[in-house]
């Protein structure tokens, strides 16, 4: 009786496992998941988002530079005479006392300021448009590495379904053997097709198991469990206008940056005008100390003149820079251009390939098909039918791997166009 109890939860435990194992395998996951899992996992990602609020903290500390500022300062000394011996009275006054609070007040138009902080706003702009790049170079990578494992399922799968299949008409060839209907170097040739086929479907599973172990990386997913995948959705993206591409805003807010340099520049060579005032105690002890309580105020103006003729000089630095900004940017646009028209002619060839590869499969089948009947009734001619199933595996992968072509072109166009 405890033997028979045992037993059941054996049983039901070994049915929960399959039941688990059923469950995990049978969850499908598609190419949104690994994607959205690698940009939030992306540490270089997070890097930049934290720049962008760094620097949003030093725009407050432009304007902050700009309020008042407020100092408190201490100067304590005593300079005795001793037998005549010591320091001329006009000059330490024998010694000084103070202890004053001070105000400067900097005097800045508003479109200086603006200036400024249109620099840290520039940056920033610059910062997130890096940052979508980057985001594009992940969502890439990770959707080529899923387009790779999901053509690695392909032909696990397909290589199975072959298996049975041959699994099924090798039993039916040995029981034609063993009555003499074919000859045992036949079935042989069959067995050692049939071997191959089933070492190939192994070396697949195991590739399968590695491209997904590695897409599971690049997702920044800590998963060694493999899963079965949806197709990739992929529609081919129209592309944008050059303005709304973000290779392109990078050329344009470079263009804004050497604008921006141009007027910090001509604002560094306007008059400075700053406001001072203090207020405490400051005494020599020279007469009536304690009556040395005041305030005082004034401002300072700064003009600038002569400089060697360091401004003409920044104003040509700029210069130059605007001139590298738009050799690159004409260059890239050529080669945008280029790649995309390239893409585009890949994408037509494959389609082409792709209807010829069916052709070819169509043929290839009707000749299995029609082998098989024959091996049913012991007409069928045993090199030809391997020949056949060799000609259709050629083509099925051939098929394949054309529809994985197609699927990574459209990942690249997408790429240039999002």
């Amino acid at each position: 009786m405890k033997t028979k109890k045992k037993l059941c939860r054996i049983v039901i435990a070994l049915s929960g496992i399959l039941l688990t194992t059923a469950t995990c395998f049978s969850q499908v996951k598609d190419l949104s998941f690994f994607v959205s899992a690698a940009i939030g996992n992306s540490p270089l990602l997070a890097d930049y988002r934290l720049q962008v609020a760094t620097n949003q903290q030093d725009s407050l500390r432009i304007r902050a530079g700009y309020r008042p500022q407020v100092n408190a300062s201490s100067l304590n000394s005593f300079a005795p005479v001793i037998n005549g011996f010591g320091y001329d009275g006009a000059i330490s006054n024998g010694g000084q006392l103070s202890a004053l609070v001070g105000v400067n007040q900097s005097i800045v138009t508003k479109k200086n300021l603006q200036t400024q902080l249109d620099a840290v706003t520039i940056q920033n702009q610059g910062v997130n448009n890096t940052g979508k790049l980057s985001e594009q170079d992940i969502s890439r990578s990770v959707t080529a590495q899923y387009i790779t494992v999901y053509s690695d399922w392909l032909q696990l799968d397909f290589a199975n379904s072959i298996n049975a299949l041959l699994s099924k008409e090798e039993k039916l060839l040995k029981e034609l053997t063993k009555t003499n209907v074919y000859r045992q170097t036949d079935y042989l040739s069959f067995l050692v097709t049939m071997q191959q086929q089933e070492l190939a479907a192994k070396q697949l599973r195991i590739q399968w198991q590695y491209d997904f172990a590695q897409l599971n990386y690049l997702a920044g997913i800590q998963d060694t469990a493999t899963a079965l995948l949806s197709a990739p959705d992929l529609r081919l993206q129209l592309p944008p206008q050059l303005a709304e591409s973000a290779f392109f805003r990078k050329f344009y807010l470079d263009s804004l940056q050497l604008v921006n340099n141009r007027l910090l520049v001509d604002f560094s060579y306007k008059p400075k005008i700053n406001l001072f005032a203090d207020a405490g105690y400051n005494s020599a002890f020279s007469f009536q100390g304690y009556r040395n309580f005041g305030t005082s105020f004034g401002l300072s103006i700064s003009i600038p003149i002569y400089d060697g003729h360091q401004r003409k000089i920044q104003y040509s630095k700029i210069a130059l820079a605007e001139r590298t900004r738009q050799g690159y940017q004409q260059f890239f646009t050529s080669q945008y251009r280029q790649q995309l028209a390239q893409f585009y002619q890949q994408l037509g060839s494959t389609a082409a390939l792709t209807e010829d590869i069916q052709r070819q499969i169509k043929y290839a089948e009707g000749l299995i098909n029609a082998n098989i009947k024959l091996l049913e009734t012991g007409d069928a001619h045993i090199p030809d039918l391997i020949i056949a199933i060799n000609n259709y595996l050629s083509a099925k992968n051939l098929l394949t791997q054309n529809y994985a072509s197609r699927m990574q072109i459209i990942n690249q166009i997408n790429y240039w166009n999002r």
